[in-house]
């Protein structure tokens, strides 16, 4: 039998455990073989809770003036706590599928989430909310995945912009080569139709242009020959 001193330190022990805590479930438990006990504090113990068989009075006195202090009236039979200042959620999963797979000898009587009560109905649905480990790791992906995004968008900027020059140079390229090819082609026509006037022209119009320049000199010629006949003749008719 444990001494008055015992008695208090133990009672210290637990109300300073439950003030630090955010939540805590009660069960009760029948026919518990020592095998079965280790189970569910193992259990427990990975959940991050700690794990207590205690007095309905001694929880009593504990639980005044905390946030568990509603749970008062479910201190009656056989009692334990289970209690965790980490998730909730990861104690409500351990307790829940504890409760499911050995409800012949676990009964749910009641628990405190945030300072609420909770009944078994609302424990599982707790229990199959995605823990805070689970949430962190999916807001993780989600941002990682979006700064994925972000990087190659961020790559493709640079990428694209030297695409869009490269063509916009091009078609500079075309644009200004596209004049002077036109003056080429517009000029390829001149020349052909004075090769072709040339060609379509008479050979005697070609002479007769000509022909004036060197006919001239000999006219000038037969003239002054003309002139110079008679004066001879003119003393052998005397």
């Amino acid at each position: 039998m444990k001494s008055r001193e015992t008695k208090a330190q133990d009672l210290a022990a637990l109300t300073d455990s439950l003030a630090n805590s955010t939540s805590a479930m009660v069960v009760s438990f029948t026919g518990l073989t020592v095998t079965k006990d280790q189970e569910f504090r193992n259990s427990l113990r990975e959940a991050g809770a700690e794990y207590q068989v205690v007095k309905n009075t001694l929880a009593r006195i504990a639980v005044k003036g905390t946030q568990f202090e509603d749970a008062t009236d479910h201190f009656k039979g056989v009692t334990a706590i289970a209690w965790t200042k980490n998730d909730p959620v990861v104690l409500s999963k351990a307790i829940s599928k504890f409760m499911k797979e050995n409800a012949d000898i676990y009964t749910f009587k009641t628990g405190v989430v945030d300072g609420k009560l909770v009944d078994l109905a609302q424990l599982t649905t707790i229990a199959n909310l995605p823990s805070k480990e689970e949430l962190i790791s999916k807001l993780l992906y989600v941002l990682n995945a979006q700064a994925q995004r972000i990087v190659t968008v961020i790559n493709a900027v640079p990428r694209d912009l030297a695409v869009v020059i490269k063509q916009i140079g091009e078609q500079e390229g075309r644009a200004a080569g596209t004049p002077a090819a036109t003056e080429e082609v517009a000029a390829a026509p001149a020349v052909e139709e004075t090769v072709s006037e040339v060609e379509a022209a008479p050979a005697e119009e070609v002479v007769a242009e000509a022909a004036p320049a060197e006919e001239a000199p000999a006219a000038e010629a037969s003239e002054e020959v003309e002139l110079e006949v008679p004066a001879e003749e003119e003393p052998a008719a005397e």
